[in-house]
């Protein structure tokens, strides 16, 4: 604002003749004055309870009142005789030009209407936001005086003490607010800066009034959270969404921390945002509380993933004798009735075995352990392997419709076990629940994007089909619609609940309707894989580093007949080591090695009696199976110390535990490769083939592979290609899985 030139001193006025209210606000004042002299009003203007600001037409500071001097915090040598903008600038938050002009913007606006005028809201540094009333005085044209009213105290809370003058509320209201000790109640400024103060927020954050008043609430947050510039950015979004609520760690006076539940809600006067309202409350206990049920639900979790793995060990290992004992049964010459009851026995087994692999699945999917991998898929291989596994079953008035569409890729990323699972699951169902009619398996790809391949698998079947009321909680665990004590269809309920979390897993959804066609029920499933962009590159960076490191490849898809023939012969000249402690499965072990031609087979009980037969023969064995759980050492401490003397026989566990993690456990602990109990035949003839017959003989020395053939090979693969080193068999997953063989 231009400065205006100062007017000549004027003659002094004759003084008022006092009236009586005169003479009591005198009295008041504890003002006595000569009845015929009138008051001092220079005493009056010092004297006054208003904090008051009197200016030249300059606008240079030329008197303040004692109230004003006193809520200010400032002695009348600091504040009289300067310029009003400088002095302002030095006693505004945020200290600066921004706030100053409202006063000079109001003074100019003032001086023009010759007339009162009210300042935008300022926060100085020791009061609270307040207003400007803005007084001109004139002799005739002459501007001669003006003087600042400031309406706002820096102490106590009033009425008037909040964001604006004009945002006054009900004297009941203020004093619950104030009086809340609970919860720390605050404004802010426009900026952030703290305007008010509650008993709530005095005890909560162990700041006086005094204190805090005109600093910016930023000071109750962490360093990384100031670092992430986080309360500018909750008031951005305040003023953007109109409130913001945040849960986190702020800080007190001493330095210590709670845990706050903070609300900022952005208030407005007259559609003009003039400040923020700020809740705090104080939820370190209920943090504290909620810390103690998750320790206890991770260590109930825990307990119960022991629990499952033990009961999944004790259940698989007797099973794997029965099991097992089973099928040297069935290869043996049975009289007719003999072999009709021993595949009475080995399917009972295998459909008891299904129940607890469903237990299980369920479990680990309820508990969030479950994880989904990435392997190479053959989506028509799967699909037409389970189709041909579960045609056996059909009855003969059942046909049989399958229909992969020709844009089907050969080979995807994604986890062929879990596909081949939920394709089983479905199938199994229509078969289960049809007795005549059709069953018709649809694939094709229902998306495509750059990286990846969604897939459509339906199944449609002419079965009893769903009830209308049942419909809705198909996908729930434990639901059957038919639950009587008379029902013809037996289960645990879980299959589909599993399919839907493994699709899900996958990317994908499940659903049902009704056939359109005639009575029955259409199932589909899609799921989402990625893209193998080089299929030729993948197979010749697997030769070479298998050429490197002994890695064994895949089998080509082949009759098992072959294989066990391959197998047949080099048997004789191989040496084996079985580690179990179990005298059953011993017996069944060694009569299922010595059908497929094995003669040379050293037995350990334990651990330790393993690790000293091996260490006695560092290159006898040609392969190791071992036992993981057994008395005196168990399998992991074995291997363990068979690989820290430097011989690297392989290892394959052989184990009935059978949840998340026990595999990688395994690999560990320096084992190769992992066999779930029970211990398939199919899949045993197969990992013995991969190791004796695919594998390179450890014996041999390791090439060294210079770093720059290192880094080309590298520098080849694609890196959204999966790595080549992975067993691209499915079957190496679960011994359920012996016709989905794959190869590149």
């Amino acid at each position: 604002m231009p400065a205006l030139p100062a007017v000549p001193a004027l003659p002094a006025l004759p003084s008022p003749t006092n009236t009586s209210d005169d003479r009591d606000r005198d009295h008041d004042l504890h003002l006595d004055f000569p009845a015929s002299t009138g008051p001092d009003m220079n005493l009056v203007f010092d004297c006054s309870p208003l904090p008051l600001l009197m200016l030249s037409p300059s606008c240079c500071i030329t008197r303040a009142s004692h109230s004003f001097l006193r809520d200010w915090r400032i002695s009348a040598d600091q504040c009289v005789g300067q310029q009003l903008t400088p002095f302002l600038q030095t006693h505004m938050r945020p200290a600066g030009v921004a706030l100053t002009r409202y006063i000079t913007d109001a003074i100019d606006d003032a001086i023009a209407a010759r007339a009162e005028r009210t300042s935008k809201p300022v926060t100085t540094a020791h009061a609270s936001s307040s207003r400007a009333r803005v007084i001109p005085v004139f002799n005739g044209d002459q501007l001669i005086a003006i003087t600042l009213e400031w309406n706002g105290r820096p102490l106590g809370l009033s009425e008037n003490d909040i964001v604006t003058p004009g945002l006054s509320t009900d004297e009941a209201f203020r004093i619950l607010v104030q009086a809340l000790k609970d919860y720390a109640i605050f404004l802010l400024d426009t900026h952030g800066y703290i305007a008010t103060w509650n008993m709530g927020a005095e005890l909560l954050k162990g700041y006086k009034r005094e204190e805090i008043v005109g600093k910016h609430f930023s000071v109750f947050y962490g360093m990384d959270d100031i670092t992430a510039q986080k309360p500018q950015m909750e008031l951005d979004i305040c003023l953007r969404e109109g409130r913001v609520e945040d849960e986190g760690w702020r800080y007190r006076r001493d330095g210590t921390r709670f845990w706050a539940n903070v609300i900022i809600t952005a208030i407005y006067k007259d559609g003009i945002h003039v400040g923020f309202g700020k809740v705090t409350r104080d939820l370190t206990e209920r943090k504290a509380s909620e810390s103690r049920l998750i320790a206890a639900y991770e260590e109930s979790e825990k307990l119960k993933s022991d629990f499952l793995a033990n009961m999944s060990h004790e259940i698989r290992t007797p099973m794997h004798g029965m099991l097992s004992a089973c099928g040297l049964l069935l290869d043996t010459p049975l009289n007719e009735r003999q072999r009709d009851i021993a595949k009475i026995m080995n399917e009972s087994g295998q459909v008891l075995l299904q129940v607890i692999n469903d237990i299980l699945d369920y479990s680990k999917l309820a508990s969030g352990s479950f994880s989904i991998t990435s392997d190479i898929v053959g989506i028509t291989s799967i699909t037409a392997s389970v189709v041909r596994s579960v045609q056996t079953t059909l009855q003969p008035t059942v046909h049989f419709e399958l229909s992969l569409a020709s844009n089907l890729p050969r080979s995807v990323q994604g986890d062929p076990l879990r596909y081949r699972q939920i394709v089983q699951n479905i199938i199994d169902n229509a078969a289960k629940f049809t007795e005549k009619g059709y069953i018709r398996v649809e694939s094709s790809v229902q998306a495509e994007d750059e990286d990846s391949f969604t897939v459509l698998t339906e199944v449609t079947d002419t079965g009893i089909g769903i009830p209308e009321a049942a419909a809705a909680g198909l996908f729930t665990p434990f639901t059957q619609f038919d639950a009587t004590t008379t029902k013809r269809y037996k289960g645990t309920g879980l299959g589909l609940s599993i399919s839907k979390s493994l699709a899900e897993l996958m990317g994908g959804r499940v659903g049902y309707r009704p056939n359109p066609e005639r009575h029955g029920s259409v199932f589909w499933f899609t799921a989402r894989f990625r893209k193998i962009k080089d299929l030729g590159q993948i197979q010749d960076w697997k030769h070479q580093l298998a050429d490197i490191d002994g890695t064994p490849l895949s089998l080509p898809t082949t009759d098992i007949a072959q294989v066990q023939a391959d197998l047949a012969n080099v048997a004789s000249s191989r040496t084996i080591l079985l580690v179990e402690d179990n005298l059953i499965n011993q017996k069944v072990m060694l009569s299922m090695l010595r059908s497929l031609g094995f003669e040379n087979i050293d037995l350990a009980s334990d651990g330790l009696e393993a690790v000293n037969l091996v260490r006695g023969k560092p290159v006898g064995y040609d392969l190791v199976f071992m036992d993981i759980s057994m008395p005196i050492m168990d399998g992991h401490k074995a291997s363990a110390k068979i690989r820290d003397t430097g011989i690297r026989v392989p290892i394959v566990a052989m184990t009935a535990y059978a949840l998340k993690g026990d595999r990688e456990r395994c690999l560990e602990y320096g084992m190769n490769d992992y066999v779930p109990k029970p211990v398939d035949r199919k899949y045993l003839i197969k990992t013995l083939a991969k190791w004796l017959i695919s594998a390179k003989d450890y014996r041999r020395p390791i090439i060294e592979v210079p770093h720059e053939v290192s880094g080309e090979l590298s520098k080849s693969v694609d890196p959204k290609v999966p790595s080549p080193v992975v067993d691209v068999d499915v079957t190496m997953t679960s011994p359920q899985l012996d016709e989905s063989h794959l190869s590149l």
